[in-house]
């Protein structure tokens, strides 16, 4: 496994502003890097909800905070039913809630298919009890969806080129690993755009996979109903915190943030990772920190 380093780790703990006792949710707690950051500002008996739909990560998780295991309570689900996992959570008020969007370190070292770097079978499913995988939609889905897909979700200006390549290979057979699926795309895409993106630090692959992982796991729509019950339990004066790693999820946080009169933003322009830390933790480069304050009353 990756070592696992929690992305903006100061400036989230800057925006969320624990302090002694208070409680907080992790609605993605992955391996818990940040919230170990928060039970620390919140000892001795701030609590925390721990929530994540990916069942190792969960176990993880629960391995890095055994320190805080009486404060920690743990929810294998995902983050779009917040609105019920409360209910059972005897805390009178939620001070904040975090959202660490985007793949973990665990998961791009599993066996799911989320790396083009790795030859895994094509799932991309972040949780077990998703039906969908990429192996379906690369597979099943007519030309014209596939095409939709890597247009809305990848934002790729070869989704064209590239689902039309994806139909023929599979007429041959069936697409079923990562390594594949990179030789199809890279077959799809002209020698002079992939020099361009390679200026621009980008696999040549990265945005099919993206749209391929945003559509197995229906991330947008989750994130949207995530937020919306965040701000309805989120107790007045409470804090969300959001990163994101690409533009159309930070295009649903800015417009919710500025949709909603019961907050105030707190960050008029995305908070970015510091140089020193995208060399620390690449991963961090394309990080975007966005926070609001449920106002009182």
């Amino acid at each position: 496994m990756q070592a696992h380093i929690p992305v903006l780790r100061r400036e989230v703990i800057n925006f969320l502003a624990p302090k002694k006792d208070q409680n907080f949710i992790d609605a993605t707690v992955g391996l818990g890097g940040h919230a170990t950051l928060i039970l620390e500002e919140t000892s001795p008996r701030g609590k925390l909800l721990a929530i994540d739909q990916d069942p190792s990560a969960l176990e993880e998780a629960k391995k890095n905070l055994k320190n805080y295991k009486n404060r920690v309570s743990y929810v294998f689900s995902n983050f779009d039913e917040l609105g019920l996992l409360i209910r059972n959570w005897p805390v009178e008020e939620i001070s904040g809630i975090l959202f660490d969007l985007g793949t973990s370190s665990n998961q791009l070292s599993s066996d799911r298919g989320f790396s083009f770097l790795k030859n895994h079978p094509l799932d991309m499913r972040m949780s077990p009890n998703t039906a969908l995988t990429a192996a379906k939609i690369v597979n099943h889905f007519p030309e014209a969806k596939i095409r939709q897909i890597l247009y809305r979700y990848g934002e790729e200006p070869m989704g064209g080129a590239i689902s039309r390549e994806i139909v023929s290979a599979r007429r041959k057979e069936p697409i079923k690993t990562t390594r594949e699926l990179v030789k199809i795309i890279d077959q799809a895409i002209p020698e002079r755009e992939k020099a361009k993106r390679k200026i621009h630090s980008q696999h040549f692959a990265t945005l099919t996979f993206q749209a391929l992982r945003i559509a197995v796991n229906d991330e947008l729509t989750v994130l949207e109903n995530g937020l919306k019950q965040a701000l309805q339990i989120l107790s007045p004066g409470g804090r969300i915190v959001v990163i994101s790693f690409h533009s159309l999820e930070d295009r649903i946080v800015k417009q919710f943030f500025r949709g909603s009169e019961e907050l105030e933003i707190l960050t008029p322009k995305p908070v970015i990772p510091s140089q020193e830390e995208i060399t620390n933790n690449p991963r961090s480069r394309s990080a975007k920190l966005r926070a609001a304050r449920k106002l009182m009353g």
